[in-house]
């Protein structure tokens, strides 16, 4: 999932949806029949993405394999690749099975995650009206999930012999495409604990004092609540799938610090939709100041949460409570390296100054989104 830098690049229209269809050789832009690819050999999540396509498109040259990938694709929009090369009755599955371990260990790694996360790594159609046309005897190509954001009008999909086909990313070709993808949704809650972890390691993220102990909610918590939310651009091509966003709010902790609270938010992956989600934003009793910075982003793919944590840290450990509150925005956003700005977490919007008592419609200050919020009082048990 990606873009290079949401709202400052336009994004690639792209629709690879059920159309006129457009015969193989009109579409396959560079390969020639035979010649075996070499896929990108890279340790980022999109270089393994790409080495497994290859691997997978060369595999089902097994026709039984191929026969059990298709009803794996066609009882679900994905499934897990660990599983399906796990419980492979093929030879070429079973053989692939070890490959596809290696392949999820390195992900994990890739984004930061360490080895315990698990299996990451999905496959599914590009899109669900390629169903109709994954007929019995059907070749389909196998693809890493394309970027969006890297100026390319092609990505590059691998027939059974291992030729790489460019197809056009709008066009619709005339056979299904598997795509190589990672779970979002998964990456973004344990990408989330890594962030929260590190962050609470270097005094950033300190746990919330119980409300029992707070003089300012000595019967509860007082909160900042979500009653609803639209964003129009959640910078996802539909072969992307759903975006999956998540917030930091930030501000200064007890301490006199700056904190950062990860708020993850699963339901948010839609563009032009607006979600009633009823979710806590902002817990007042991490914070000093009656006021907060809340910065929406989503993970694209080759996002490392380690590193992600790290260069928000250094750069809100140089920043003093200086007795009034600051926003500190600015300060989150110029941590993140410029160069991850493609393929990795993408700015979606920003709300400054939100208060403990704000309530009503808050509009994003780069344009891209509103949400309404109002004060929750969370009473003590």
């Amino acid at each position: 999932m990606s873009t290079s830098t949401p709202l400052r690049t336009a994004l690639i229209g792209v629709a690879l949806a059920a159309t006129a269809l457009v015969p193989l050789q009109g579409t396959a832009l560079a390969a020639q029949p035979g010649t075996n690819a070499t896929a990108t050999t890279t340790s980022s999540v999109s270089g393994i993405e790409d080495a497994t396509a290859l691997a997978l498109a060369r595999s089902l040259a097994d026709p039984d394999w191929s026969r059990e990938v298709r009803r794996a694709a066609l009882a679900a929009d994905s499934v897990g690749l660990g599983a399906l090369t796990d419980d492979a009755n093929a030879p070429a599955g079973r053989k692939l099975a070890a490959r596809i371990t290696a392949a999820d260990r390195g992900v994990a790694a890739a984004k930061g995650l360490g080895s315990g996360v698990g299996p990451l790594l999905r496959l599914g159609l590009a899109d669900a009206s390629m169903k109709d046309r994954l007929a019995p005897g059907t070749a389909p190509l196998v693809a890493a999930a394309p970027s969006d954001d890297d100026g390319a009008s092609t990505f590059t999909a691998y027939d059974s012999r291992g030729a790489a086909h460019e197809l056009p990313l709008d066009i619709a070709p005339d056979r299904p495409v598997y795509l190589v993808d990672i779970d979002g949704a998964k990456a973004v809650t344990e990408g989330l604990k890594v962030i929260d972890k590190t962050l609470e390691s270097k005094g950033l993220g300190l746990p919330a004092p119980s409300a029992g102990t707070s003089l300012s909610a000595a019967s509860g918590i007082d909160t900042t609540r979500i009653d609803s939310v639209r964003l129009g651009d959640v910078e996802e091509p539909f072969f992307k799938g759903d975006a999956e966003i998540f917030t930091l709010v930030t501000g200064f902790g007890k301490d006199g610090k700056p904190r950062v609270d990860t708020v993850e938010m699963p339901y948010l992956n839609k563009e032009d939709t607006t979600y009633y989600p009823g979710q806590v934003l902002v817990n007042w009793s991490n914070y000093k100041y009656d006021m907060a910075d809340a910065v929406m982003m989503e993970d694209d793919g080759d996002t490392n949460y380690q590193a992600l944590a790290k260069a928000i840290a250094t750069v809100l450990l140089t920043i003093t409570d200086q007795g009034a509150y600051i926003p500190l925005v600015d300060a989150l956003l110029d941590a993140i390296p410029t160069a991850w700005w493609t393929d990795d977490p993408d700015y979606v919007d920003s709300w400054y100054t939100l208060a403990r008592s704000s309530s009503g419609q808050r509009n994003g200050a780069a344009g891209n989104g509103w949400m309404t919020v109002s004060p929750y009082h969370v009473p003590e048990l």
